[in-house]
C-alpha cells in the first residue's frame, strides 16, 4: 500500500500534457514520447471531452490540433484565452499547415507555440519542455514594480500589467517582451535578443514570431501601445 501511494505522489508531481487530436496514431505517438519523456497525458480526439476534463482538471499544457471533428481548433484556442481560469494554461498548435500566415494566425489566437506535422517526437518534448520553463518567469530580486511615464506600471511580482490603474491581461509572453524592454528603456533589442529571453537555446521559432507578439501587446497597451517602437533593421525599444 505504502509502494502504490509513493508511486502515486511521484506521478502527480509529474507535468500534465493534454493533447487533442482527431488522429488516434498522432495521440498515440505523442503519449508514448511524453510519458518515456516523464510527463502525464491525458487524449483527447473531440473538443467537447476535452472541456468537460478542464472542468475537473488543469493540465500545463495544452497540445491543441486545429483541424478537429467538433470544434475549429483555432476557435478552441480563443475560448481558452478569453477564460479566466484556462488562459494562463500554455498551447502548443500541432498543425499541419505549415505556412507562416497560418502559423502566424495561431499565434494571433493566444497560441504559445507551434509544432508543425509531421514533426520529430524529439523536437516536440523539446519544445513542450522550453514552454514549461518559461511558463513562471522567475521572481525579480530586487525591484518589485517598474513604473514607465507615470501611466505604466508593471508588478513584477505579480507579473500584472497596468495602464492608467487599469488591469491589462498579457500572455506570459507578451509579459517577458515588455518586462525586457522596460529594464531599458530606449534600448533597442533585437529579435535574437528577444527570442534568447524567450527560449534560451532552444529556439525553434522564425523572428516573424516576435513581431506578432509585439503587435499583440501594443494593441492590449492601448494608447501606451505607441512606447514599443521598431527600429527598422534592428528590433524594438520602449520608450515614451
Amino acid at each position: 500500500m505504502k509502494d502504490k501511494k509513493n508511486s502515486l505522489l511521484l506521478n502527480f508531481k509529474k507535468p500534465l500534457i493534454a493533447v487533442v487530436d482527431d488522429e488516434p496514431d498522432i495521440l498515440e505517438l505523442i503519449s508514448v514520447n511524453l510519458k518515456k519523456s516523464n510527463f502525464q497525458v491525458e487524449t483527447f480526439l473531440k473538443a467537447q471531452p476535452f472541456f468537460d476534463f478542464l472542468k475537473q482538471r488543469t493540465p500545463d499544457l495544452i497540445l491543441l490540433d486545429l483541424m478537429l471533428p467538433d470544434f475549429d481548433g483555432l476557435e478552441v484556442c480563443k475560448m481558452l484565452k478569453r477564460n479566466p481560469g484556462w488562459k494562463d494554461i500554455p498551447v502548443l498548435i500541432l498543425t499541419a499547415k505549415g505556412d507562416e500566415t497560418d502559423i502566424v494566425l495561431g499565434l494571433e489566437f493566444g497560441a504559445d507555440d507551434y509544432v508543425v506535422k509531421p514533426f520529430s517526437p524529439k523536437e516536440l518534448v523539446a519544445r513542450i519542455r522550453a514552454v514549461l520553463r518559461r511558463k513562471k518567469p522567475p521572481e525579480p530580486k530586487e525591484s518589485k514594480e517598474v513604473r514607465i511615464g507615470d501611466i505604466l506600471v508593471i508588478d513584477l511580482n505579480r507579473h500584472e500589467v497596468y495602464v492608467k490603474n487599469r488591469k491589462t491581461n498579457l500572455t506570459k509572453t507578451e509579459f517577458i517582451i515588455l518586462n525586457v524592454l522596460a529594464e531599458k528603456p530606449g534600448w533597442v533589442f533585437s529579435r535574437e535578443k528577444l527570442l534568447t529571453h524567450l527560449w534560451g537555446d532552444d529556439k525553434f521559432v522564425i523572428d516573424r514570431t516576435i513581431d506578432v507578439h509585439i503587435k499583440n501587446l501594443r494593441d492590449k497597451l492601448g494608447e501606451v501601445g505607441k512606447w514599443v517602437k521598431n527600429v527598422r533593421g534592428v528590433g524594438y525599444k520602449l520608450e515614451p
